[in-house]
């Protein structure tokens, strides 16, 4: 039984298409902790006999996408590349990854990989784009527009000379920022509205349970009308809307439906009556997956992405940095009739996923701090490096392994090779 839960530390892995190079990472999601970015640290294989007198550089690219590739014309692409962070691996500088402190998977893989092994070490500046994506519309080819991270290793003679694909490596990175640790005030909001001829107004008051929502949960809606007018309330709509505010160029805000109820249950509330209920909505990927723009987490594959979550702004003068930029709101609209017109209430609300527990363990400075435990089969995914290098987005499987350190005298670690996107319809990533 104990052996069933002691498991390698998996470390993804993935090689240049000449194999001269390779590069190790403990883990592929990098956290935002509003006050820094986890640092991307890992470590990169070389073959010195291949580099002669070259070197290996690396660096951390932010390329926000605004239009499809195949739309390119004259020389105009469709995205803005941010270079965030750059270092050379290879031949280590004096102010280099060896003059700082190694994480313990960094350690480990430099011990098991030999002398060819050296470790690199990237920090994200703050107030950093978040990794999102916008639905692609159905038959739409190649990278979704968006906001998304690449780590690339190459070889070259000086970090300004462009570098060949066979001895490149890129692989697709996310930062993702969990929820906060207390709940921020409920949600609550009066409107009224007057009506000619009419001695009072008709009240709604509206409130959700909870600010803060993890994926998955139900969003509880609170409903309360006090009809004092000569009018009467015909239906009840509530809807969770996704607003996406593009602040990278030119100020755009998409808004989006991702839940929604339309009732008459209750109705009419008649002059002079009131009504209180609670409407339940659950905002879930699965039922909008046919929205064109609707904005996503980082994508890797189905079945691991979901809505994107709210971003969290601390200082609002850097909300052009941010990218997108996601909010969450609830629309409360009575239905009164051709004549009367309609009485809106708006609720924001954050949705997020939760910190994982294991995240405690892993704060140190560096990559996945796992302590390598005792599996003796060094297997790998299904080997997808030698499919055409031109697909050059490569997306991993969120499986991080919390292990005690207890085990940290096996050196034992499971590698993983990072999986292509596939782009043209397929059911498995």
């Amino acid at each position: 039984m104990e052996d069933s839960k002691r498991q390698g530390t998996r470390v993804f892995k993935k090689s240049s298409p000449n194999g001269k190079i390779t590069v190790y990472l403990g883990k592929r999601d990098f956290v935002d902790h509003v006050t820094h970015v986890d640092p991307i640290d890992g470590v990169v294989l070389v073959d010195k006999e291949y580099l002669k007198d070259r070197k290996v550089y690396g660096h951390v690219l932010a390329a926000f996408r605004y239009g499809r590739e195949d739309l390119d014309v004259l020389g105009l692409t469709f995205r803005k590349d941010l270079y965030l962070a750059s270092e050379q691996i290879f031949p280590c500088p004096d102010n280099g990854s060896t003059n700082k402190n190694l994480s313990r998977l960094q350690e480990r893989l430099m011990k098991k990989l030999g002398e060819n092994a050296f470790p690199f070490f990237f920090e994200l500046p703050p107030h950093c784009p978040a990794s999102v994506t916008l639905q692609p519309a159905p038959g739409d080819m190649g990278k979704p527009c968006g906001v998304d991270y690449e780590l690339k290793a190459y070889v070259a003679d000086s970090p300004d000379d462009k570098p060949h694909k066979r001895s490149s490596v890129r692989l697709a990175i996310r930062k993702v920022m969990y929820a906060p640790a207390k709940q921020g005030k409920q949600p609550n909001v009066e409107v009224s509205k007057e009506f000619m001829m009419s001695p009072n107004k008709l009240h709604l008051e509206a409130s959700l349970d909870k600010e803060l929502y993890y994926h998955g949960e139900t969003v509880a809606v609170n409903v309360h009308i006090q009809n004092n007018s000569n009018k009467s309330v015909k239906r009840i709509k509530v809807s969770i809307r996704q607003l996406a505010d593009i602040c990278l160029f030119s100020t755009a805000q998409y808004k989006c439906t991702v839940a929604e109820v339309d009732t008459d249950d209750g109705c009419p509330v008649s002059p002079s009556t009131s009504l209180s209920k609670v409407i339940s909505l659950t905002p879930l990927l699965a039922d909008n997956r046919h929205k064109y723009g609707l904005a996503l987490d980082g994508r890797i594959r189905d079945e691991d992405t979901n809505l994107a979550s709210s971003t969290l702004i601390t200082d609002p003068s850097q909300k052009e940095n941010l990218g997108i930029v996601v909010q969450y709101k609830v629309k409360v609209k009575l239905t009164l009739g051709a004549l009367a017109g309609d009485l809106v209430a708006e609720l924001p609300f954050t949705l997020m996923h939760p910190k994982p527990e294991e995240d405690a363990d892993t704060v140190r400075g560096g990559a996945c701090g796992g302590d390598i435990a005792g599996s003796t089969q060094p297997s790998t995914a299904a080997d997808l490096d030698h499919q055409d290098p031109a697909v050059d987005t490569n997306l991993i499987q969120l499986d991080a392994d919390g292990t005690e350190p207890a085990a940290a005298e096996s050196d034992d670690i499971i590698f993983e090779d990072f999986a292509r996107l596939r782009l043209k319809g397929e059911t498995e990533a």
